[in-house]
């Protein structure tokens, strides 16, 4: 745990914990409007928490060697969390274009 200084974990924590808490408004913020797809945008958003996850795990045992496919982990999970999100803003919009119709 020595790889990154306290203030540097206090901002990997605190993003973890906010992305968390995002997810949490999103899925509240649907069920108050009544709109269920939001909690699709909730959903997307999981990958990017899973990539958050192996970065503050790789840091947990200082960088090891032995640990470094969670480099790569991280990588393709945050491809695919973009692109989960990218098609959840899609369908949200596409849903609202309906909605006008």
């Amino acid at each position: 745990m020595h790889a990154l200084s306290f203030h540097t974990w206090v901002i990997h924590i605190s993003s973890v914990l906010e992305w968390m808490l995002a997810m949490a408004a999103v899925v509240a913020w649907g069920e108050r409007r009544q709109e269920p797809e939001w909690r699709w945008l909730a959903l997307a958003m999981l990958p990017a928490l899973t990539s958050a996850l192996c970065a503050c795990t790789w840091h947990v045992f200082d960088n090891a060697p032995g640990l470094h496919w969670l480099v790569t982990l991280q990588a393709a999970l945050t491809l695919v969390g973009n692109c989960t999100l990218a098609l959840a803003a899609w369908n949200l919009f596409r849903r609202r274009q309906e909605a006008r119709l």
